[in-house]
C-alpha cells in the first residue's frame, strides 16, 4: 500500500485547512486509516483515525472539537479538515494506514504499518 498526503501549507492562526490522503497499490484498501503529526523536536502524535464505516472514528485530543476525519472508501482517501488552527498545530502532518486485515482502531504510532511522506501545514500568529 502507497499512501500519499496533500494539502499542506501556511495559513494564519484561526484558519482551516483540509489534508487528503490517498491509498493505492496492488491491495489498496485499508480498513484503518489515520493522521499522525510531528513538530520539530517532538515526538509524532495522534490525530485521528478511521474506519470505513462512518461515525467510526477516534481522535487525538489537539484534535477534538476542531479536526473531523472522513473516509471516501470508493477513491480510497482520507481526509482530515482541520478548523481553529492554532500555531501549535504547526508540524509535518502523516498518512497512515494499519495493516490490511486489522480492523480495530488505534493510537499508537506501532500500531501503523503503512506510511505517507508527510505534508507540512505551518499556521502563523
Amino acid at each position: 500500500v502507497q499512501l500519499q498526503a496533500s494539502g499542506g501549507g501556511v495559513v494564519q492562526a484561526g484558519g482551516s485547512l483540509r489534508l487528503s490522503c490517498a491509498a493505492s497499490g496492488r491491495a489498496s484498501s485499508p480498513n484503518i486509516m489515520g493522521w499522525f503529526r510531528q513538530a520539530p523536536g517532538k515526538r509524532r502524535e495522534f490525530v485521528a483515525a478511521s474506519s470505513p464505516s462512518p461515525g467510526h472514528e477516534i481522535y487525538g485530543e489537539p484534535a477534538k472539537g476542531r479536526f473531523t476525519i472522513s473516509r471516501d472508501n470508493a477513491k480510497n482517501t482520507v481526509t482530515l479538515q482541520m478548523n481553529s488552527l492554532e500555531p501549535e498545530d504547526t508540524a509535518v502532518y502523516y498518512c497512515a494506514a494499519r495493516p490490511l486485515a486489522v480492523t480495530v482502531l488505534s493510537r499508537a504510532t506501532s500500531g501503523y504499518k503503512f506510511w505517507g511522506q508527510g505534508t507540512k501545514v505551518t499556521v502563523s500568529s
